[in-house]
């Protein structure tokens, strides 16, 4: 298995759970410190930033050399981008938002897609949010661009569904983490509230009212690139306790 930012939260997690499972597994990640935290947990641990079509296309020929093939491929890599109304949103930042959550996803697929071609199976996942089916206000890079996830989804799983090659997108909502802290932190001090009401308002948006674990969205990802899943594709699934709206 290949993935993207998999040394920090979600894609740790899938990192993680997929070796426990017995899989091989490479990873890559732009944070250095993170990296060679975990380097000797997996079959090869990377730095790269999926903006760099080179470094992206290196990582991916040492990973399958290393791997002696690749069965799935987790595009995870993403960025929380600006908080701010559309006006106020830097260029620099929304060009950011848009080449690590979207463009990013396209660099690493270029370069895997052809081995899965070869051996004519696997799984891609891809890596959206609950914004990439719900307007987020004063999110707007991150949400034009995990809206792109979901047509980059529909679009691979027409092309590689006659390769026996199935694509899925997960949706999670709001996780637990440092990543979550820091927008939360940001929602609040852009709204002017504290930010136990900024977390407060995040669960009571979603019928279940409960902030997402990052184990159970490898769980997820195990079973999506699993046998078990193997005429799933072109499906969105989200993990989110039903966000009902992400105003």
């Amino acid at each position: 298995m290949i993935i993207s930012a998999g040394a920090n939260g979600i894609g740790l997690a899938i990192a993680r759970h997929f070796a426990a499972n017995g899989a091989s597994v490479a990873i890559c990640d732009v944070d250095e410190d993170a990296v060679a935290a975990v380097a000797t947990d997996f079959d090869l641990a990377s730095i790269c930033d999926v903006t760099d079509a080179g470094a992206m296309d290196s990582f991916v020929r040492a990973a399958v050399s290393r791997l002696g093939g690749v069965t799935a491929v987790i595009a995870n890599a993403g960025t929380a981008g600006p908080t701010a109304n559309l006006e106020d949103v830097d260029p620099d930042d929304w060009s950011r938002t848009i080449a690590v959550n979207l463009t990013g996803q396209y660099t690493l697929l270029k370069c895997t897609i052809p081995h899965l071609k070869a051996q004519s199976a696997g799984a891609v996942i891809l890596m959206s949010s609950a914004a990439g089916r719900l307007g987020l206000p004063m999110r707007s890079p991150y949400a034009a661009a995990k809206w792109g996830v979901i047509g980059l989804k529909e679009t691979l799983a027409m092309e590689l569904g006659p390769h026996g090659i199935s694509v899925n997108a997960i949706l999670p909502g709001s996780v637990t983490g440092p990543r979550m802290d820091a927008v939360l932190t940001a929602k609040a001090k852009a709204m002017g509230i504290s930010l136990e009401e900024a977390r407060a308002a995040e669960t009571a948006n979603t019928s279940m009212q409960s902030m997402i674990d990052p184990q159970e969205i490898a769980e997820l990802a195990w079973f999506l690139a699993s046998p078990a899943a193997r005429l799933v594709s072109g499906q969105s699934v989200g993990v989110c306790g039903n966000f009902e709206t992400l105003r």
